[in-house]
């Protein structure tokens, strides 16, 4: 008698990310799948740039709007004029100091990428990525790989492998997921996205590398806080966001929180001396007092305080007025936004 084969779930499965796993990766990149991988930034949830339905599938997997354009990774300079139009000496001057590295260039989309790889926008966002495991996963696919966050769409985006699963377990579209594990991702949030479609060129989303960095190399640079879907990823009013309520306050509203109701809270907060206000039932999460530090540390923090089910986060305002906290700033207002008393 003919045995029958049953397939079952085998969900989203974490891979060393060793020869063999990233030649695995590379073959399922090949046939229109679609991979999670480690960056220097946060883990990406990636398929080939050139192939509409593996862009679809990172839509459905995501629970992603259509129109929220997708980052594509290449290895280099070349590689990123393949897929694009309008690249300038600027841009070679941008590219040579920080690729590979956390800064995204938007441009024009060439001719022959799918409208799904930008969001159907005519412009492309494309960074070239620092960590070795995405170069290396790049290098065996040979050709660019689109990207966004590797998280449910408008969560908190994860920056260790162990995330990714934490998201995507239960979910059937997730079934035989390959997560690379590249360790704990080294900056902690999303690269600076700059837009050189415009003159003079302006960030779009703010990241480690900001404006006064970037500027004496190509002149003028704007600014501006965007809170509306734009030609790049994490600029809706509400991102980043924990399941848990959360919330922005000054001292002030953090002690009447505390003390005022019955309501449990965390709080994360990198200001000192604060483990004397915060009492059980309330828990305290702190945080470096540097932007570079508190970002790499952001995101494991709103996951620790969502895994507590308290009633409330509460985030003490940091680095107020200080550029270099810019776009911690920026993930913290998205993350609480509609939330704030």
């Amino acid at each position: 008698m003919q045995k029958t084969s049953i397939e079952t779930m085998t969900g989203p499965r974490i891979l060393p990310a060793d020869d063999a796993s990233i030649a695995e990766a590379a073959s399922k990149l090949s046939k229109g799948g679609v991979v999670a991988f480690p960056t220097e930034t946060v883990y990406g949830l990636g398929g080939s740039s050139m192939d509409p339905e593996a862009l679809d599938s990172i839509y459905r997997l995501k629970g992603r709007r259509q129109d929220n354009p997708l980052i594509a990774h290449v290895l280099d300079i070349e590689s990123a004029c393949s897929i694009t139009t309008g690249w300038d000496d600027r841009c070679t001057l941008l590219a040579e100091a920080w690729w590979p590295g956390p800064l995204t260039l938007v441009l024009g989309r060439a001719s022959d990428v799918p409208d799904q790889a930008s969001g159907g926008r005519p412009t492309l966002a494309v960074r070239s990525p620092e960590h070795p495991v995405a170069r290396a996963l790049l290098k065996a696919f040979g050709g660019p790989v689109s990207a966004p966050s590797a998280n449910r769409s408008g969560a908190v985006s994860p920056t260790c492998a162990q995330h990714v699963i934490d998201d995507f377990s239960g979910n059937p579209d997730a079934d035989g997921l390959i997560v690379l594990d590249g360790n704990r991702s080294r900056v902690g949030i999303e690269s600076t996205v700059l837009d050189m479609t415009l003159d003079p060129p302006r960030i779009l989303r703010p990241g480690v590398l900001t404006a006064e960095v970037l500027q004496p190399l190509i002149g003028q640079i704007e600014t501006t806080t965007i809170r509306e879907q734009d030609a790049s990823p994490g600029t809706t009013d509400k991102h980043y966001s924990p399941q848990t309520p959360c919330m922005l306050v000054e001292e002030p509203e953090l002690v009447e929180h505390l003390s005022g109701n019955n309501q449990r809270c965390v709080v994360i907060t990198s200001i000192s001396g604060r483990s004397s206000l915060v009492q059980p039932p309330h828990e305290l999460i702190v945080m470096p007092i540097d932007p570079v530090g508190y970002a790499v540390e952001l995101y494991e923090a709103l996951r620790r305080a969502d895994a507590e089910r308290a009633d409330l986060i509460l985030i003490e305002i940091a680095g107020e007025n200080d550029p270099n906290w810019l776009a911690v700033r920026d993930r913290l207002m998205r993350a609480a936004s509609d939330r704030i008393s």
